[in-house]
C-alpha cells in the first residue's frame, strides 16, 4: 500500500490517494495457481482419453472448467485482467481520502465460464432435469455478474445491493442442489447418490465461503489484496482440480453415473440417430 498526496498549479495539496495492489507474495501465488490449473487440465484431457468418446461427457466439461481457469490466472499473473477502483472516505468535515484498489475482473470472467460447467456436472451426476438445469445455470450467472458490478460499484448502497442480489441468487442454486438435486439422485442408485451428496455439499461449503472473501476483501476493504488472492487460491484449487479429480476417479468407478452420448456427439452428422443414455444397463431394461 501507498499513499500520495497530489497538488494542484498553485501547490495547494489535493486529496490524499491511497494504492492497495498486489505485491510480490500476491504474484507468487497467482503464478502457481495458473501452474496447478493448467496441469490440471492436461491430466483431466488425459484421463479422458482412456474411455470411448460417448462417455467423456463429465471428462471434457470439466476439462474446460480447468482451462478457462487456467487462461484466467495466466491473465492476472501477468499483470492483466484488472483495473484500479476508487473509493473516497471521509475523514471528518473537511478531510478524506481516496483509496484505489485492484480490482481482478478477469475472475468474473473466469466463475461466468467455469461455475455454469460446475454445475453442469452436478446437475447430470443428480439427474436435474432441463428446467432445473436452466434455472441454475442462469440463477449462477446473475450471481457471477451482480458480485462483478458490485465489485465496481461507485457508492456504498450500489456496492451491497448488488451484493444482495449476487447472494439470493445464490439461494436459488443453494435450493436446485440441496433439495431438488438430492432428491434426483436419491432415485437414483445408492452409491450414486452418496456420491452426489457429498460432492454437492463440499461444493456448496466451498462456495459459501466465496461471498464471505468478498465481503472481507473488496466488499469493505478489510482485506489486503495479497491476502484476497490467497484465499480466493485456495478455494478455486478445491472448487476446480480437487473437485474434478474426485468427480472424474468417482465417474470412472461408478458405472451407473455414465452418461453415454451417440449420435452426432460421437459420430457426427449423418451417422447416426442422436440417443442419450444414462446408465449402463438402460439398454437391456
Amino acid at each position: 500500500m501507498t499513499i500520495e498526496t497530489s497538488k494542484d498549479h498553485a501547490g495547494s495539496p489535493l486529496v490524499p490517494s491511497t494504492h492497495e495492489v498486489a505485491s510480490e507474495t500476491g504474484h507468487r501465488t497467482l503464478w502457481v495457481v495458473f501452474v496447478l490449473m493448467f496441469l490440471a487440465t492436461i491430466v483431466f484431457a488425459g484421463l479422458s482419453y482412456r474411455i470411448p468418446v460417448q462417455k467423456r461427457l463429465f471428462h471434457i466439461i470439466t476439462t474446460f472448467i480447468t482451462a478457462f481457469a487456467a487462461i484466467s490466472y495466466f491473465a492476472m499473473a501477468t499483470n492483466d485482467g484488472n483495473s484500479l477502483v476508487a473509493t473516497v472516505y471521509h475523514e471528518g468535515k473537511h478531510s478524506s481520502v481516496t483509496v484505489f484498489r485492484e480490482v481482478y475482473w478477469a475472475r468474473y470472467v473466469d466463475w461466468s465460464l467455469t461455475t455454469p460447467l460446475l454445475l453442469l456436472d452436478l446437475s447430470f451426476l443428480a439427474g436435474l432435469n432441463g428446467a432445473n438445469i436452466l434455472v441454475t445455470v442462469v440463477a449462477d450467472l446473475i450471481m457471477v455478474l451482480t458480485g462483478l458490478f458490485a465489485a465496481f460499484g461507485k457508492t456504498e448502497g450500489q456496492k451491497w445491493g448488488y451484493y444482495a442480489i449476487a447472494c439470493i441468487a445464490y439461494l436459488v442454486i443453494i435450493y436446485q442442489l440441496a433439495v431438488a438435486g438430492r432428491r434426483n439422485a436419491a432415485a437414483r442408485d445408492a452409491k450414486t447418490s452418496t456420491l452426489y451428496n457429498s460432492i454437492a455439499l463440499f461444493t456448496l461449503v466451498i462456495w459459501t465461503i466465496y461471498p464471505i472473501v468478498w465481503g472481507i476483501a473488496d466488499g469493505s476493504r478489510k482485506l489486503s489484496v495479497d491476502a484476497e488472492i490467497i484465499s480466493y487460491a485456495v478455494l478455486d484449487v478445491l472448487a476446480k482440480p480437487i473437485f474434478g479429480f474426485w468427480l472424474l476417479l468417482s465417474h470412472e468407478a461408478l458405472e451407473s453415473t455414465n452418461i453415454s452420448l451417440d449420435g452426432f456427439w460421437a459420430y457426427g452428422l449423418g451417422k447416426r440417430e442422436g440417443a442419450l443414455r444414462v446408465g449402463d444397463d438402460d439398454e437391456g431394461a
